[in-house]
């Protein structure tokens, strides 16, 4: 898969998808749909409900991780979901401090990377 550069509205179609969508789609993810479908971050069920790929939640938990390293930054001890502070953990991008977490050297650069990719 190519890192495909999601805009915030796409995202926010992804995000709606993941919680469920009940009834018709909001026009967030009817303007987003056949781009996210193309792209296999989402599918079209048979039954007719829009669900993500394994693809689009990994897209989406990254983007969890890139905005728990980007708070990290603007604060250190900012709150963080747990799965993501153990995923970033394990990969040594942060580490535990009094009240929380604190980004290491190796999440700064990664963030960098990350930043100069525009991704």
């Amino acid at each position: 898969m190519k890192n495909e550069k999601l805009s915030t509205d796409e995202f926010n179609a992804l995000l709606e998808i993941a919680r469920g969508i009940q009834g018709k789609p909001s026009a967030c993810v009817g303007r987003n749909s056949k781009r996210l479908s193309g792209i296999k971050l989402i599918k079209f069920e048979r039954s007719g409900h829009i669900i993500l790929t394994d693809a689009g939640k990994e897209r989406l938990f990254l983007r969890r991780c890139v905005l728990a390293l980007k708070a990290l930054v603007a604060q250190s001890g900012a709150p963080i979901d747990a799965d993501v502070a153990m995923f970033l953990g394990k990969k040594s991008h942060i580490t535990a401090i009094e009240g929380g977490y604190a980004i290491t050297d190796k999440g700064r650069e990664s963030l960098a990377d990350i930043e100069a990719q525009g991704l």
